[in-house]
């Protein structure tokens, strides 16, 4: 892990195509600002995580039955 300081208007550069530039810090947070190629997801961890979760339920959700493949299977 990287572990790093920067202040309000500061950033850095993740590859040759991310930048996250520090926008504002207050006591309750840090607001950060993420410069990406249209090709690259960007999302925070929980929107990320349930996305995965949905995405794996559907995946799951599209096996047939034990019972089915035997019978296609002959």
């Amino acid at each position: 892990m990287l572990v790093f300081t920067r202040k309000k208007g500061e950033s850095l550069i993740i590859g040759n195509e991310i930048e996250v530039t520090i926008l504002s810090v207050a006591a309750g947070g840090v607001k950060v600002g993420i410069t990406a190629p249209r090709h690259i997801s960007v999302h925070r961890n929980e929107v990320y995580e349930a996305i995965r979760r949905e995405n794996l339920a559907a995946s799951r959700s599209q096996l047939p039955s034990p019972d089915i493949l035997k019978k296609l299977l002959g």
